[in-house]
C-alpha cells in the first residue's frame, strides 16, 4: 500500500481516528495488526520475514538484559546480527555476488555455474533491518534497557508511516512514546495534515511530473546528447529530493497527528556548501545510523588520519552497497566517498581554518557542491554502468544537441509549456527550502493571513488532483526498491 493511493486515504481515515480513541495498550494492538495489514497489502508472504526480524531481536534484547558475562553478550549480540544481515544478504545481495563471481570466472575462461536464488526483494527489508538491528546494538552497549512488551516491540518494528522507507527512528526515541497515552490534538492534527498535504505536493506535483522527462531520456540514453541529458540529469536531482523527502514528510506527519515524532530525515540538502554538509542534510537518519554504528566502532576520526580518511571511505562505499546491489550504487558511494575525504584533505591542509564566509562563497560552495553532487546520480539513476559513462561522457556534447527550448522538451515527449511549467515548480521548490531554512515553511504559512492561508491548502490539494489525473501512471516511491 503505497501513501499516494485511495487505499491509503481509507486506511489513514479508519485507523488514526480509532488509535486516538483507545488506551495505550489497545492502541498497540491495533497499530501492530494495521501496520502488519499494511505491510502485507504489498509484501504479501514476505510479511514472515518481518515478523522473524520482530521475534529475533526482541528476544535478543531480553536474552542481552539478562545476561552478565561478557562473551556470551557478545554471542547474543552476534547470533542478532548474522539472523537480521543474513536475512539481508539472502533477498538483496546473494544474486548481486552470485553474478559478479561469474562475470570475473567468465573473465577469467573458467567455466563454473553459480547459483542464483532469484528471491523477490521484501519492501523496507533495508529499513526495518537497520532500525531493529541498532536496537540490539544499543542494547547490548546499555545505552538503553531492552522493551519488555512483546506487543511494543512489535509496533516499534513495524509502525507503519515509517515501515517502508523510514525515517530510521532509534529505540531511544520511539520506545518511550509507544508507552505514553495519546489522545486527539488540534494543534498537533493541523501540522501533521499540513506536512502531509506538502508532502504529496512534492511528490505528485513535482517529483511524478519531473520523473516523466527523466525516464524518456535515462531510459534511451544512447538517443540523446548534451542538453536533453543535463536537463533530465538536474529533473532527476529534483524528483529524487521531492520523492523521498515527501515519504518522510508523510510517515512524520501522519506520526504525528498519531501523537509520535519520528527522526527528522531532510534539511534542505541542495543547500549545502559541502558534500559533507550535504549528508547532514540528506537522508539523515541513515547519515548518522552509518555514523553511529560503522563510522564510530571503525575508530572514527579518533585514529591517525590516513585511516580516518578510510573509515569515511568505507562508510560511503557501504552506504552505496545499502541503497542497491549492483555496480552503479557501489560506484555512487565511491564517489560520495572521494569528494568528503578530498574535502578532509583540503581542510586539513587549511590548517583548521575555517570555511570562508561571505555570500560569493556560500552561492559558489552550493553551485559546486549541488554539480557534484548531480554527476553522482548519474550512476545512481543509470540503468547500467554502460548507460552512465555514455550519459557522461555526452553531458556536454552541445553541438549535435537541440538548444531550443522546443528541441529540449520534444527530447523528452514535453511540451515547451510543460517544460517551462516544470522550471516554475523547481523554482518554487527551491524557494520553500530558503523559507524553511531561514523560518520553517509550516511557520511562514502559518504566519499568512486566514484567507491566502487556506488558499495555499486549496491550491496544492487542487495542483495534487489535477497530476493525479494527469499523470499517466502515480510512480513508486524510490525508495521502496531498498
Amino acid at each position: 500500500m503505497t501513501f499516494v493511493s485511495l487505499e491509503f486515504v481509507l486506511f489513514f481515515c479508519l485507523i488514526v481516528p480509532a488509535a486516538l480513541a483507545l488506551g495505550t495498550r489497545a492502541r498497540a494492538l491495533l497499530l501492530v495488526a494495521a501496520s502488519l495489514f499494511f505491510y502485507a497489502y504489498g509484501a504479501g508472504i514476505y510479511t514472515l520475514v518481518l515478523l522473524a526480524t520482530t521475534a529475533v531481536d526482541y528476544s535478543a534484547g531480553r536474552a542481552l538484559m539478562r545476561a552478565t558475562d561478557p562473551s556470551r553478550r557478545r554471542l547474543i549480540l552476534a547470533a542478532s546480527l548474522t539472523a537480521n544481515f543474513g536475512a539481508l544478504f539472502l533477498f538483496k545481495y546473494a544474486n548481486f555476488v552470485s553474478e559478479s563471481i561469474g562475470a570475473l570466472f567468465t573473465a577469467l575462461n573458467i567455466p563454473i555455474v553459480i547459483p542464483r536464488t532469484d528471491l523477490p526483494l521484501p519492501i523496507g527489508i533495508s529499513f526495518y533491518t537497520f532500525q531493529s538491528v541498532a536496537y540490539t546494538i544499543d542494547v547490548y552497549r546499555r545505552g538503553i534497557a531492552a522493551e519488555e512488551n512483546p506487543m511494543r516491540f512489535a509496533l516499534f518494528v513495524t509502525f507503519f508511516p515509517q515501515l517502508v522507507a523510514g525515517p530510521i527512528t532509534r529505540a531511544g526515541m520511539l520506545l518511550p512514546q509507544l508507552r505514553v497515552a495519546r489522545r486527539f490534538d488540534p494543534d498537533r492534527t493541523v501540522d501533521g495534515l499540513r506536512l502531509i498535504l506538502w508532502g504529496f505536493f512534492k511528490k505528485v506535483v513535482i517529483g511524478d511530473n519531473a520523473a516523466a522527462y527523466v525516464n524518456a531520456i535515462y531510459n534511451a540514453p544512447h538517443a540523446h546528447q548534451g542538453a536533453p541529458l543535463i536537463v533530465a540529469t538536474l529533473l532527476f536531482s529534483i524528483q529524487i529530493y521531492c520523492d523521498f523527502s515527501a515519504y518522510s514528510d508523510i510517515a512524520i506527519g501522519t506520526a504525528r497527528i498519531l501523537g509520535i515524532e519520528l527522526a527528522p530525515n531532510f534539511r534542505q540538502p541542495y543547500l549545502a556548501r559541502s558534500v559533507r554538509e550535504f549528508w547532514s542534510r540528506w537522508h539523515i537518519s541513515l547519515s548518522t545510523w552509518f555514523r553511529d554504528y560503522l563510522y564510530i566502532p571503525l575508530g572514527g576520526s579518533r585514529v591517525a588520519f590516513p585511516r580516518a580518511l578510510l573509515n569515511l571511505f568505507i562508510v560511503f562505499l557501504v552506504s552505496g552497497l545499502w541503497h542497491g546491489a549492483s555496480w552503479t550504487f557501489v560506484i555512487w558511494g565511491a564517489l560520495h566517498g572521494g569528494y568528503v575525504v578530498v574535502e578532509a584533505v583540503i581542510a586539513r591542509l587549511r590548517g583548521g581554518r575555517g570555511e570562508r564566509r561571505g555570500i560569493g562563497w556560500t552561492i559558489g560552495g552550493i553551485a559546486v557542491t549541488f554539480a557534484l553532487v548531480n554527476l553522482a546520480w548519474v550512476f545512481f539513476r543509470a540503468n547500467s554502468i554502460d548507460d552512465a559513462g555514455y550519459i557522461l561522457t555526452h553531458l556536454l556534447s552541445l553541438s549535435a544537441s537541440p538548444l531550443t527550448l522546443d528541441g529540449v522538451a520534444a527530447a523528452g515527449g514535453w511540451s515547451v509549456a510543460r517544460l517551462m511549467l516544470m522550471g516554475g515548480l523547481v523554482l518554487l521548490l527551491v524557494a520553500a527550502d530558503v523559507i524553511d531554512a531561514r523560518v520553517g515553511l509550516m511557520t511562514a504559512i502559518n504566519r499568512l493571513p486566514g484567507a491566502l492561508r487556506w488558499g495555499v491548502y486549496y491550491g496544492a490539494t487542487a495542483a495534487v488532483f489535477i497530476s493525479l489525473n494527469a499523470l499517466a501512471v502515480v510512480q513508486e516511491f524510490i525508495y521502496f526498491q531498498f
